[in-house]
């Protein structure tokens, strides 16, 4: 039982780090910075341009999960 929560933890730590990565890229590549917009629509407008961006952005990170499933039920 132990075994299985710690192999479910690491999964979720490799998904984390591609969610940093993409925060990231979001943040330095595409300029998506937390700045003070007059308003809302303009703000949203704003971070919809950058996941739009992102769409179009060639080296996106990625998780590599095993085939072999017995890794995950054990």
């Amino acid at each position: 039982m132990k075994n299985k929560l710690l192999l479910e933890d690491k999964l979720k730590l490799r998904k984390r780090a591609v969610v940093e990565s993409v925060n990231d890229i979001l943040t330095s590549a595409l300029d998506l910075e937390h700045t003070r917009h007059r308003s809302p629509v303009n703000a949203i407008a704003h971070m919809l341009a950058a996941l739009t961006a992102y769409c179009f952005y060639d080296q996106k990170p990625a998780v590599f999960i095993p085939a072999n499933q017995e890794l995950l039920t054990a």
